[in-house]
This record gives structure tokens, sequence and C-alpha cells, in this order.
């Protein structure tokens, strides 16, 4: 009988280490569903983050935009007799074209897409800077809804085509 004994418990011990690893088998399964589930949501949540993140920093290029392109503008209006563009982006820091101290800009701006002070130039034709323009790489999301005064970048397809540019109403 002893001999029947034993196989009869190895019995019950295999019945029921088949159900404990049926259970582990299923929360096996639960956990990876569950990481699965989270990692969409992660990466759903990137995706959204870093095209907000783009949105804002779009907003930062298209106010430091104007800035230069009103600086050059008071620049180029504020010329003594005939009208000119300044030759370097510093001379809207000081004009030294003056006895007192004029600044068109406060600071020099960085570009916010490549966080770096070189920026694109827009050379004049009879020379100057009359305008910037970002060197930053890609798509721009903003397509429409601009001020009247940018309307000019509606569509434009990369970010050195958002050119901010100062063209005087009646050149000299």
């Amino acid at each position: 009988m002893k001999s029947r004994a034993v196989p009869a418990a190895m019995g019950k011990m295999g019945r029921l280490t088949a159900v404990g690893r049926s259970q582990r088998g299923m929360a096996y399964l639960a956990l990876l569903i569950a990481v699965a589930v989270m990692g969409v949501g992660l990466a759903a949540t990137a995706s959204l983050w870093h095209e907000a993140r783009q949105r804002e920093k779009e907003r930062e290029l298209l106010f430091v935009g104007e800035q230069f392109r009103r600086a050059i503008q008071q620049y180029y209006e504020n010329s003594l007799g005939i009208k000119k563009y300044p030759m370097a982006l510093e001379e809207l820091l000081q004009d030294w074209r003056y006895p007192g101290t004029r600044r068109y800009l406060r600071q020099m701006y960085r570009d916010p897409l490549t966080n770096d002070a070189k920026w694109g130039l827009v050379m004049a034709p009879q020379g100057g800077i009359m305008g910037v323009y970002s060197l930053g790489k890609g798509v721009p999301i903003k397509q429409a809804g601009f001020e009247a005064i940018l309307a000019a970048l509606e569509g434009k397809q990369s970010y050195a085509e958002w050119g901010f540019i100062y063209i005087p109403a009646s050149p000299q």
C-alpha cells in the first residue's frame, strides 16, 4: 500500500502545481498587457508634449522675429540723409550714428528653434540687413491665422521661409 500512497500524493502535488502555473501565466499575461497599454499611453503623451513644445517655440520665434523686424525698421527710418539698413545685427543694440545712445533692441535674441545666436540674414539689394530668418529645420505647425503684418508667413513649408523683413513703403 505504501507504494500506492506515494504516487497518489505526487498526483495531488502535480495538480496543485499545474493550477499554480496557470495562475502565474495569467498574471504574467496581465502584466504584459498593462505594460503595453502604459507604453502606448506614454508614447501618445510624448507626442502631444513634443507638439506643444514646438508650438511654444514657434510663438517665441514669431515674437523674436517681429522684434528684429521692428528694430531694423527703426534703424532704417532713423537714418540721417540717405536711408540705409544696418550692416550687422549688433548695430541694432547700439546705434553709433548719433551722439547719444540709441538702442533698437534690448538684447541679441537667440533663435528659439536652434537655441543659437546665429540667424539667417536677408540682405538688402543696396547693402545691409533687411531681415532675419531662423536656421531651424522642419515644417512649421502653424500654417494660418497670422497677424496682418505676418500674413506673408501663411502656408510656408519651412522655418527658413519665415522671413522677418522690413521693406519700406516707398524705397529711396
